[in-house]
């Protein structure tokens, strides 16, 4: 799925770990979240400054995000250049 706009609340944020780039060039930060709405909840990865910019417990807004496949279970992202991730209500 692309394109994906979405709100929910964090109820629960992963330690920050770091990962080699598929090159082994670069190494990022990553960490996941679980967010939740009346709907539902869904994983959504978070890299680098993402990471620091949300907190559990936050309500946020995700624009042009998409979800992907991994391991066999779905997940959230937010495009890294035309994505957006904001809090609403901390």
């Amino acid at each position: 799925m692309k394109n994906i706009d979405v709100r929910g609340k964090i109820v629960e944020k992963s330690e920050t770990r770091e990962v080699y780039s598929r090159y082994g060039f670069n190494v990022h930060r990553v960490s996941q979240v679980q967010i939740s709405d009346e709907t539902g909840s869904i994983k959504l990865i978070l890299w680098n400054d993402q990471i620091d910019s949300v907190s559990a417990g936050d309500t946020i807004q995700i624009e042009n995000g998409y979800v992907s496949q991994f391991r066999g279970v779905s997940q959230l992202n937010v495009r890294k250049r035309s994505g957006k991730i904001s809090v609403v209500e901390e």
